[in-house]
């Protein structure tokens, strides 16, 4: 034999014995890898979007407290700014008052 075809030969020992060994899987085989590839992805998901939707409910409580208790306290800083005014008033009216009569 020519050197040509002994490196051909021995190229396509090679050959098949790496397709030997790379080679896929069974079709049933495949099928179920697939399958068991698919279920842990879809459970995956289903973590993940669990534990999505739980960090945006804490959030969104926490939001709502923080604006709760902002809300409360303008509403008490107005209910003392009222009272500051409506004192002032009643000053100012009562100074009148005893300037009239003085």
């Amino acid at each position: 034999m020519n050197r040509n075809m002994c490196g051909f030969l021995v190229g396509l020992g090679a050959g098949v014995g790496l397709a030997i060994l790379l080679a896929p899987k069974a079709g049933k085989e495949t099928r179920s890898m697939i399958r068991k590839t698919a279920t842990d992805g879809a459970e995956y998901v289903r973590q993940r979007s669990s534990e999505g939707a739980d960090y945006l409910r804490q959030r969104g409580t926490e939001v709502l407290d923080a604006a709760t208790n902002a809300i409360q306290d303008r509403v008490h800083k107005a209910a003392k700014g009222t009272e500051a005014v409506k004192a002032a008033v009643d000053a100012g009216k009562q100074a009148f008052s005893e300037s009239l009569r003085s």
